[in-house]
C-alpha cells in the first residue's frame, strides 16, 4: 500500500507546478477559454488561499485549494487527481482536508464552480454533500458552469 501524505504546500514547487499544468491542460481540452476560471500559481500563493497536495510515495498526485472569498465563506478551487492515481480515493481525501481547513478558518460554508463535463468531479462533490446553488462572487452563469454550496459548521 502506498504511503499517502496530504499537507499544505507551495503551489510554485516544481512538481506541484507540473500537476497544476496537467490540470490546466485537462480543462483547456474540455472547455472554451471563456468557460475556464483557472487560478494561476501566483494567485494560489496569496495569503487568503490554502493550497493542499496529496502525495503517494512522495509523488504529487492530487491537489485542491480553499480561497476565502468573504467573511465566513470559502471557495473550493483547483481540485484535481492525476489520471495515474485515480480510483484510490484521493479526491475524497483532498476534499476532506479542505473541509477540515474550512473549519479551522471558521468558515460557515464552502462554494464552488465546476464544469458540466467533469462527471467525476460532480459525483465527488455530490457525494460530499454539496448542493446546487446560483452563481456567486464574480461568476456569471455560463453555458457549462455549475455552482454548488455546502455548510461546513
Amino acid at each position: 500500500m502506498p504511503n499517502l501524505e496530504i499537507r499544505r504546500e507551495d503551489p510554485a514547487a516544481a512538481d506541484v507546478r507540473a500537476l497544476i499544468n496537467e490540470l490546466d491542460q485537462y480543462l483547456i481540452g474540455l472547455y472554451d477559454p471563456d468557460e475556464n476560471h483557472l487560478l494561476d500559481i501566483e494567485s494560489l500563493r496569496a495569503p487568503d488561499v490554502s493550497f493542499y497536495v496529496a502525495r503517494l510515495d512522495g509523488v504529487a498526485q492530487a491537489c485542491g485549494a480553499i480561497r476565502v472569498i468573504e467573511p465566513g465563506v470559502g471557495e473550493v478551487k483547483r481540485v484535481y487527481v492525476s489520471p495515474r492515481a485515480r480510483g484510490q480515493g484521493l479526491g475524497q481525501r483532498i476534499m476532506a482536508a479542505l473541509e477540515e481547513r474550512a473549519n479551522e478558518l471558521e468558515l460557515r460554508e464552502l462554494k464552488l464552480e465546476t464544469g458540466d463535463r467533469q462527471l467525476e468531479a460532480l459525483a465527488l462533490y455530490e457525494a460530499r454533500g454539496y448542493t446546487p446553488c446560483g452563481p456567486f462572487g464574480d461568476y456569471q452563469q455560463g453555458v457549462t458552469s455549475l455552482f454548488f454550496v455546502k455548510p461546513v459548521r
